[in-house]
């Protein structure tokens, strides 16, 4: 009762963007970012960490041209449909958080492809 996960529960969700769709057929590829919000993203991967695992992230995010989105992220959660796990940003370099910001901001009213 009234542990960790009712906090983050009760805590409004940040507005989730698709990223990198283009991704979305190709099984050679480890793990890409699939959606990402203000406050983390999903990132699809064949063997995704445990839950509570860091993860130094560094990803090419392709918005008008290829970008690299850098950072340290914890695992908040792990999906078997899409596989993949949901990450909690813990901290990105300045450049990856102009990166996120101008990407919420120019995607935040599309809605989500499916």
């Amino acid at each position: 009762m009234g542990g960790p996960a009712d906090t983050r529960d009760s805590q409004p969700r940040h507005k989730r963007v698709d990223v990198n769709l283009e991704f979305d057929s190709l099984e050679r590829l480890g793990a890409y970012m699939a959606d990402v919000s203000k406050s983390g993203a999903f990132i699809r991967a064949r063997e995704p960490w445990p839950v509570g695992t860091r993860l130094r992230m560094r990803f090419t995010i392709l918005v008008e041209d290829p970008e690299i989105f850098e950072g340290l992220g914890e695992v908040v959660r792990v999906s078997e449909r899409p596989r993949g796990m949901g990450v909690s940003f813990v901290e990105l370099t300045e450049g990856s958080q102009r990166l996120l910001d101008k990407i919420v901001a120019a995607k935040g009213a599309r809605p989500r492809r499916r």
